[in-house]
């Protein structure tokens, strides 16, 4: 009965660290997405110099890494997570 406890914890916390590459892959993506937007921007404010439109909603996205930022480094998060996987491996 220990084993398959053990077995279970094993693939479970070998699953949530497998997220991590997704992750990262997702944010490579997200990088070129940013440069390539990067390049429209400025080329379409060369070709429309007193343009005052905004191309791609850098203030959303601005905004959306900050939600990210602090989730990724908020103690509370971490500290209630240690509580809530005790009941994860009953």
């Amino acid at each position: 009965m220990t084993e398959q406890k053990e077995d279970k914890v094993k693939k479970f916390q070998d699953e949530r660290i497998i997220v991590f590459d997704a992750l990262e892959a997702r944010l490579e993506n997200i990088k070129k997405g940013l440069r390539q937007s990067k390049i429209e921007t400025i080329k379409y404010y060369r070709e429309n110099p007193k343009s005052y439109s905004v191309v791609i909603g850098t203030d959303l996205v601005g905004s959306l890494l900050d939600d990210i930022e602090i989730l990724l480094n908020q103690k509370e998060w971490k500290i209630q997570n240690k509580y809530s996987t005790k009941y994860l491996n009953k």
